[in-house]
């Protein structure tokens, strides 16, 4: 669907154009592992690999599940933020934020294995973008930001000691930078490193769509310390340039890895060449006169050494033919076992119960994906012959405006209806309007039905993003078709795309049964999902 190297020794960027925001990368030997939030869809924190750093693909999840038994719902917004990853004497670990809820820690001693059960270091709410360090003296710490929405500041980082086993804190919590009193507003994300006696913490500041990475060092681990911008958009298409993750290779050369905010395709990732200049970080290619860099959008590739990688992305089409589901679905909320059964010839999907005034956009079983690149066209084969009497089953779009295309058994056969909502949050509960309109009618003797879910990019334009002007954003729109033999379609509906909350859109396939209708609820069969690039 994308593919970011060129196959001359080149690559483009983004390397990812798909929404793994906030990424984490840790090198181990020849092998690299990225991570990147989850909020609260399971299983959570996707892991990918590479060896090159161009060509990932998604190889495990860190997570079955999100922490704390308020996930058995969506919470969108809440759940797992920007989570970073660490490799100390032969443990992997992850440290994951929890906004509302703590820093936990989770170790495994293979990344592709099952990892442990996450422990609560920091029982409390307000932390986020926690990054463990061990120090040369065996010592470890942790560095933290703070979210304004939970403790009533921003723009501070923290610091303090962890034990040597990353499972509990020491001491007392040190403010080690606030960003308000030096021009760094919005300052979080922090990555902490070493290099010739310096402690260097990389943080980008002055948010997510409009802002720029700077780096602090100090010879004091808590400070005081000294900050200088690295990077900025400049002439550059790349907006924010925002969070990510120093990593180095076996040849000796050092890379930035980090996400630019798109929209509706939420945070896709870039890849940057870093070099140093009198002690500080020059991440991208700086012009002259500039002592910082900014992105490239082309760039000759990392050497890595004699490693051999192929040319790869994460995966998106799907014919359900494995013995476990693939690794680019995810639930919307906290999953059960009952809810699918791999059948060698598509996923069986079970209905679940939910309340007939509960949204569509806030079920908990809806089998997302995040969108596979700019412009796409997917078509979803779904063998509806295990309906009943209560159940509605479909495909969605789910962003904060979400669309979707139903079925339900009627009188005539089945009625296929459009559903438009917008989400809305008061606390954790969820509430909206419906617009919920027949499209047609199919005969009673259907038995097969394929959606066609289409979206393109109708324009570029800026942006007013709270007072400043985000340059040449995308702007998508998403048509939802439905047939019954895959060549004449239907048109449902078509809407402008909106990222949903902290995420870009994601779209998939549900089922669920109305709780009042007595009867136990039927099923369908997602035979395949194929995906189509349009660019």
């Amino acid at each position: 669907m994308w593919s970011a190297d060129l196959g001359n020794g080149k690559y483009r960027n983004p390397i990812l154009y798909a929404d793994y925001s906030d990424p984490d990368v840790v090198r181990v030997g020849e092998d690299y592992y990225m991570i990147a939030s989850s909020f609260s869809n399971s299983p959570a924190i996707p892991l990918l690999h590479s060896k090159d750093l161009v060509n990932w693909k998604v190889v495990n999840y860190v997570l079955k599940y999100v922490p704390e038994f308020r996930y058995r719902n969506p919470i969108h917004g809440c759940g797992v933020w920007a989570p970073s990853i660490r490799y100390h004497e032969g443990t992997y670990y992850v440290c994951l934020p929890m906004p509302d809820e703590g820093i936990y820690m989770t170790t495994a001693k293979d990344p592709l294995g099952e990892w442990s059960t996450p422990v609560n270091i920091r029982p409390k709410a307000g932390w986020i973008d926690p990054c463990p360090f061990w120090d040369d003296d065996g010592k470890a710490y942790l560095v933290a930001g703070v979210a304004k929405s939970r403790i009533g500041y921003k723009s501070v980082l923290h610091m303090v000691e962890m034990q040597p086993d990353g499972m509990g804190l020491i001491g007392e919590e040190v403010k080690i930078f606030d960003g308000n009193l030096n021009d760094q507003v919005t300052i979080e994300g922090p990555k902490l490193h070493k290099k010739d006696g310096w402690y260097y913490i990389f943080a980008p500041a002055g948010g997510v769509k409009t802002g720029w990475q700077t780096v602090l060092r100090s010879k004091n681990i808590f400070g005081p310390y000294e900050y200088k911008v690295v990077m900025r958009q400049g002439d550059s298409p790349v907006n924010g340039p925002h969070q990510g993750a120093w990593v180095d290779t076996v040849t000796g050369e050092d890379w930035f890895i980090h996400f630019q905010d798109v929209y509706a395709c939420g945070r896709i990732t870039h890849l940057q060449p870093m070099h140093w200049e009198n002690g500080w970080p020059i991440i991208g290619v700086n012009k002259e006169g500039n002592d910082y860099g900014e992105p490239v959008m082309e760039y000759t590739k990392p050497n890595v050494g004699n490693v051999s990688q192929e040319v790869c992305e994460p995966d998106a089409s799907d014919d359900f033919t494995g013995d476990t589901l693939g690794l680019q679905w995810q639930f919307n909320a906290n999953y059960e076992d009952s809810w699918y059964d791999m059948t060698g010839a598509g996923i069986k999907l079970n209905a679940v119960n939910a309340v007939k005034t509960r949204p569509l956009g806030d079920i908990r079983n809806l089998l997302l994906q995040k969108w596979p690149a700019p412009e796409f066209s997917c078509v979803t084969t779904m063998d509806i012959s295990g309906l009943k009497d209560g159940d509605t089953a479909g495909v969605i779009s789910l962003g904060m405006e979400y669309c979707a295309i139903t079925l339900q058994k009627c009188d005539e056969g089945y009625a296929v209806k459009h559903v438009k909502g917008v989400q809305n949050f008061d606390c954790d509960m969820p509430y909206t309007d419906e617009d919920i309109n027949q499209v047609c009618t199919f005969s009673a003797d259907t038995k097969k039905v394929y959606f066609k879910y289409t979206v393109k990019v109708v324009e570029h334009r800026d942006h007013d993003e709270l007072g400043l002007i985000v340059k040449n954003v995308p702007h998508e729109d998403i048509t939802m078709e439905i047939s019954t033999d895959g060549t004449q379609y239907n048109h449902a509906l078509t809407i402008h795309a909106k990222a949903g909350r902290w995420v870009g859109v994601k779209n998939g396939a549900f089922i669920r049964h109305d709780s009042d209708v007595k009867e136990d609820g039927g099923y369908i069969i997602v035979e395949k999902v194929e995906y189509t690039n349009l660019k």
